[in-house]
């Protein structure tokens, strides 16, 4: 009798076509099915054209809980659709000679089969895609509400620039000095940008962590880092001959009597006056702004300095600490300055090494022999050479020291955050555009309600410089809804992490189009009861939708005490798909296609 073989293609069709006639993925929302209900959900994808291996780990993952809770008797929520905005797709269409959109939607239909074929029990009746304005009208709405509550704000920053991409890269996106898709060299550049003020909102997201009993640890560490919550003072020291003033933040105020020196970085106002005239110092700070941000590249690069040929005066002994410019100091972070402590900081000790800096000991041990000759001593201890601190322990000292700050108006007690405010603009096309018009007369605009979605042209065609919407005139040329007169629109898009940040939630409520979502059925679903996804997603993707959970909260979307303050239950990270020790990524050009095996 011959041997029965397994065909794949035969035994899936027959199967899958029985599943989907029967409708068994589709979530039941009807208030009346008293089943408990389950929510599992993968992120979602980016639509680049096939499948590889990695999404069919990640896949698989979550189809097999999926299936598993509906055996259990659970009502199931399993669904999927498409991160579809987004720079990469800019690139192709730069590459192929064809607008973003239909790049993109070519990519999601092949897609689609390819998930299809694999059997993956997904309920398609929800499927979405972030680039149909039925989609974003709704974080352009939620956008103008941040607005009107003071949350939404539009500033000048530094920022990381890729003059070929025309856009501005996030940190995480600059690869050693270079643009993660094009590889040219990244310069830091002012530019009026959108943020959005997730910093409001720190503490809450930071103690919130301790809920998230389900996640990894080493997920909510990175998260917790990231966010990175510091009590110290601020202090204020002068510069001489001026009303400036450089208000520094320290966690170590018990040091404040060894400070010999200060530094600020290259973008700063101080550095930048001072360059004026100083062809070698501007050509410092040239060579400053084409640097990595990221901290770990700033942690282990070569520290660099120059001298202002300022002076700052110690806010107590009144003495004059020379002001120099750094590499290691970043203008995003704090106030863009620093007072260096040599004897009890291992970077400004080397620093002052190089550069022949006084180094002041104001701190030893409880034996009184701690030696900074060779290295600093960085342990906190008992105050030396501090004046009237003399023979305080570093715990007592920084309170004793910071009263006096405070008392004299040299500075308070302060709390910091690492955390900085989240900058949603991005200067390229394929994007959701951004909803506000500028007028002449009545300035910054919030596109009314009523004109929502601001629908973005999809025939047009990228070239790599600025973007296209800039030269679109039916698009750019507007009426302000205030005064009437002729106006602009914003040609700026949001950063596409805006779309991933709630897309969980319109799952729940897909059919709604009088809301973002409806109110009941994110309390029938939400929160996923289990996420699956990378672990590169740890911190920004994870993190801003823990934020925006909580901001559609606080504008009335749905009610907190039924929902609760955070989208995910549970978490897991499933790892990544390696080829010969390499992660499988189409950037990479070494994916490996299902189809080829099946």
């Amino acid at each position: 009798m011959p041997e029965k073989l397994y065909t794949p293609q035969t035994i899936e069709a027959k199967w899958q076509k029985l599943w989907h006639e029967s409708g068994m993925d589709i979530a039941n929302g009807d208030a009346a099915d008293t089943r408990e209900t389950y929510y599992c959900l993968e992120m979602f994808p980016y639509p680049s054209g096939n499948l590889h291996m990695g999404h069919v780990r990640n896949y698989c993952l979550g189809d097999a809980v999926a299936r598993y809770k509906r055996m259990q008797g659970f009502n199931v929520l399993h669904p999927i659709g498409w991160d579809a905005f987004g720079l990469p797709a800019e690139n192709a269409a730069i590459k192929h000679g064809k607008p973003p959109a239909e790049w993109t939607y070519a990519n999601i239909e092949q897609m689609s089969v390819q998930l299809k074929r694999l059997g993956l029990s997904y309920d398609w009746s929800r499927e979405i895609a972030t680039c149909k304005p039925e989609y974003y009208r709704w974080e352009q709405w939620l956008f103008t509400k941040l607005m009107e509550k003071g949350l939404a704000y539009r500033k000048e920053a530094e920022v990381n620039w890729c003059e070929p991409c025309h856009t501005v890269l996030a940190n995480e996106q600059v690869e050693d000095g270079v643009c993660w898709r094009c590889d040219t060299p990244v310069h830091k550049k002012n530019l009026a940008q959108w943020f959005i003020k997730i910093t409001d909102y720190a503490d809450e997201l930071l103690n919130d962590l301790d809920q998230l009993k389900g996640w990894p640890d080493k997920v909510v560490g990175m998260q917790r880092n990231w966010i990175g919550k510091s009590s110290g003072a601020e202090v204020s020291f002068q510069i001489e001959d001026s009303d400036e003033v450089l208000d520094i933040f320290t966690t170590r105020p018990d040091t404040l009597m060894g400070v010999t020196y200060m530094a600020v970085a290259a973008a700063h106002p101080l550095a930048i006056k001072a360059a004026e005239n100083n062809a070698e110092l501007a050509a410092f700070l040239e060579e400053c702004s084409m640097i990595s941000t990221k901290e770990a590249d700033v942690a282990t690069m070569e520290k660099k300095g120059m001298p202002l040929g300022v002076n700052a005066i110690h806010p107590v002994t009144g003495e004059l600490v020379p002001v120099w410019v750094a590499n290691f100091v970043l203008m995003s972070y704090g106030t863009g300055a620093v007072m260096s402590v040599p004897a009890h900081d291992e970077r400004d000790y080397d620093f002052a090494k190089k550069y022949s800096l006084n180094i002041k000991q104001v701190i030893t041990n409880a034996a009184g022999d701690a030696d900074v000759s060779e290295a600093a001593f960085t342990d906190a201890g008992v105050l030396i050479n501090s004046g009237e601190f003399d023979g305080l322990k570093s715990n007592k000292a920084k309170k004793a020291m910071t009263y006096w700050l405070n008392t004299n108006n040299k500075g308070e007690e302060r709390t910091q955050f690492r955390l900085r405010d989240w900058l949603v603009s991005r200067q390229r096309y394929w994007g959701t555009p951004i909803p506000v018009i500028h007028c002449d007369d009545c300035g910054t605009v919030a596109v009314p309600e009523a004109d929502l979605p601001v629908v973005l042209p999809e025939h047009l065609q990228p070239t790599g410089g600025a973007s296209p919407l800039a030269d679109c005139e039916e698009f750019v040329n507007t009426t302000c809804p205030t005064c009437g007169k002729a106006a602009k629109r914003e040609t700026d898009t949001f950063d596409t992490f805006m779309e991933s940040s709630w897309y969980m939630n319109r799952y729940t409520s897909v059919n709604c189009d009088t809301a973002m979502l409806d109110a009941n059925s994110m309390a029938k679903w939400s929160p996923v009861d289990q996420y699956i996804g990378g672990v590169e997603h740890a911190v920004l993707h994870l993190l801003y939708a823990r934020f925006y959970h909580r901001l559609m909260r606080d504008v009335g979307l749905f009610d907190g005490e039924k929902v609760g303050s955070e989208p995910f239950k549970n978490l897991l990270t499933q790892g990544m798909v390696l080829l010969d020790g390499t992660k499988m990524s189409k950037s990479k050009g070494n994916t490996v296609d299902p189809k080829d095996h099946y």
